[in-house]
């Protein structure tokens, strides 16, 4: 069995049900282990657009990191997701994050997610459910989200849990 980190996002429809069901959906490529609060969110990059609802999870899962990747894009078109506009609104986003601690560099995934360690929406779900995992060799979820500024942390609101 390996851990997965996936961060969980949408802003389109209702975001609390496509989470919820993505959360159930989720339990069919491996065994949920933590699931973190809900945060409304600041969209990053294309910015007018609703705020997004977010999450992040761990899964311990028996597929390679690519078929991982192919059940999370089939629960994201399940929810009807589109890929017309990059950074644009979406129903359902399920980025991997993280696999163990490989590292892989791909045309159809890197790990650990290139961008992880910027966001805020990624490192304060994943704060509350595994401070203490590497993202690199020397920088854990905790010490990456320590290092967000104010600004960041500030648009990152915790507004209750999803029913699993």
């Amino acid at each position: 069995m390996a851990l997965a980190l996936i961060s969980a996002g949408s802003n389109l429809g209702d975001s609390q049900a496509l989470l919820t069901t993505a959360v159930h959906q989720l339990r069919t490529l491996g065994h949920v282990l933590k699931v973190s609060a809900l945060y409304r969110t600041k969209p990053v990059g294309l910015v007018e657009q609703p705020d997004f609802l977010n999450l992040a999870l761990s899964l311990e899962t028996t597929l390679s990191p690519l078929d991982l990747l192919h059940g999370l894009q089939g629960i994201e078109n399940a929810a009807g997701r589109k890929r017309i506009i990059h950074w644009g609104p979406r129903t359902l986003d399920l980025d991997l994050i993280a696999y163990q601690d490989l590292k892989l560099a791909s045309p159809e995934l890197s790990l650990p997610h290139p961008r992880a360690t910027e966001r805020a929406f990624v490192l304060v779900p994943l704060n509350e459910i595994v401070p203490d995992f590497y993202l690199t060799p020397t920088l854990s979820v905790k010490a990456a989200c320590a290092r967000l500024n104010a600004a960041a942390l500030a648009e990152v609101v915790e507004i209750g849990r999803i029913a699993n």
